[in-house]
């Protein structure tokens, strides 16, 4: 399958760095995870900057940076059952397609699990605009 058209509230499979991981000195994720896209912008000749926030299964350490995924969202999307959040306050940001973009394990060559419902997606962006004001820096990965 080819590698999808980036767009706002499309989730891949990605080896996420996590900012901890980032400060530590590592370059790369400890894990392939599905990870939402927040932002997609169109620079120069076609190059796009990609910005993706994780979905983890570990309950977040900051409950009001992070959104909850409905149930009906994960079956929708073909996740698991598990409770998963996406995190707001943690973003890797990279040129598209990079290199940390990973095909789903249960699928052959597919690298997207589908869009993200436009009502969750607003909800994602309200509150990362909230957030905003303690000024989040996404982890640069290019």
């Amino acid at each position: 399958m080819p590698i999808p058209t980036p767009e706002n509230g499309l989730v891949i499979s990605y080896s996420y760095l996590w900012q901890n991981e980032y400060k530590a000195g590592k370059l790369e994720g400890l894990k392939n995870r599905p990870c939402a896209m927040i932002l997609v912008v169109e620079k120069n000749e076609g190059e796009q900057i990609v910005t993706v926030a994780p979905i983890t299964h570990t309950p977040p350490q900051n409950p009001n940076a992070a959104i909850e995924i409905p149930h009906k969202v994960k079956q929708h999307l073909g996740l698991d059952g598990e409770r998963s959040w996406i995190i707001l306050d943690d973003f890797n940001q990279f040129q598209w397609p990079g290199y940390d973009l990973r095909p789903i394990q249960k699928s052959l060559g597919k690298y997207d699990y589908g869009f993200l419902p436009p009502a969750l997606y607003q909800q994602i962006i309200e509150k990362i605009v909230t957030l905003h004001k303690s000024a989040l820096k996404p982890t640069q990965r290019d």
